[in-house]
């Protein structure tokens, strides 16, 4: 989304409203910046960015508390006239008379909160940044596997479903199946399903389940960080897969490089298991261990020794 309506934030963050602008549907707000007016209830605007969201905290609050009334109108005059999109008192503080009729004068909506100001610039750092993230879709199945946020891809019909229900048998839960819908939130890059398709899982043969009413609400999540993507493809018996780990293979989703395992299908293994261990096994690698590189430490060390050895008997 390249904005977000006023009217859904209000809504989103449960702000109490004062005034509300006769064009609040359609007011849009474009950045997860937030602005405290403090240096222009003082006059300077040259660096001004009307476009954020104004918030008057505590300080701002009791500077203009301490303003004759003539002097604090002229002051929230000029403010208000500026192309703002909308005003929010914190803290309890109470709203200056003079600023909810300059709010109905020039149709600029203002709010109030009983929170924190801090609170309330967090609240709407949090609901704006993942608003405006960068975000895209691609098919597969999102699980968390003990704590590991797992894509699963591959072509239509490998067994990414069976595979995403035999692993919520094992106690996994499920995210979004056929479409995931992915925003990248800072560093990091957060999975989700489509509100229509929430929860469904499809099975050929059966047709779909809803997990949460099959399994419970602990086999079903509303969202996930994606930590790995781990691929299904058909055995191809003239492909050398990786047999040791070495070299970890990366995929690139949204400017974010992801760790990646490609897992071969065939009859007689079991994919849900090999995903599990693959996910516990990158939990280990992001907690600084990794198996292959101890194996080819120990394999390096044994090698050095009987090289020694040798040498010292000759």
């Amino acid at each position: 989304m390249d904005h977000v309506l006023l009217i859904d934030l209000i809504n989103e963050l449960g702000l109490e409203r004062i005034y509300v602008s006769d064009d609040v549907e359609y007011v849009r707000i474009e950045t997860t910046d937030i602005s405290r007016p403090g240096l222009q209830m003082a006059g300077y605007y040259e660096k001004f960015v009307p476009e954020r969201v104004q918030v008057i905290g505590s300080a701002e609050w009791h500077f203009l508390r301490d303003m004759d009334e003539s002097n604090r109108l002229d002051v929230l005059e000029k403010f208000i006239q500026y192309p703002i999109p909308v005003i929010i008192v914190t803290r309890g503080n109470e709203v200056f008379p003079e600023l909810i009729e300059l709010s109905k004068k020039y149709n600029k909506t203002l709010l109030y909160s009983e929170k924190t100001t801090s609170k309330v610039i967090g609240e709407l750092v949090s609901y704006l940044g993942l608003k405006l993230a960068p975000e895209t879709s691609v098919h597969g199945v999102l699980l968390e596997v003990f704590g590991v946020g797992v894509l699963l891809t591959g072509k239509s019909g490998i067994g990414k479903s069976e595979t995403a229900l035999d692993l919520i048998t094992r106690g996994c839960r499920l995210i979004s199946d056929d479409i995931v819908e992915i925003k990248r939130v800072e560093d990091t890059l957060r999975g989700s399903c489509p509100e229509l398709t929430r929860y469904f899982l499809e099975i050929r043969g059966i047709g779909i389940l809803d997990i949460e009413r099959l399994y419970g609400i602990s086999a079903v999540k509303q969202y996930d960080y994606l930590d790995m993507v781990v691929e299904l493809e058909a055995w191809n018996p003239d492909k050398e897969y990786d047999r040791v780990g070495l070299e970890e293979e990366t995929i690139e989703i949204l400017g974010i490089k992801l760790p990646k395992v490609t897992i071969p299908v065939k009859p007689g293994r079991s994919i849900a298991m090999i995903v599990e261990v693959a996910a516990k096994n990158n939990r280990q690698k992001r907690l600084g261990y990794n198996a292959a590189e101890e194996l080819n430490e120990r394999v390096s060390k044994s090698i050095q020794e009987r090289k020694a050895n040798k040498h010292a008997r000759n």
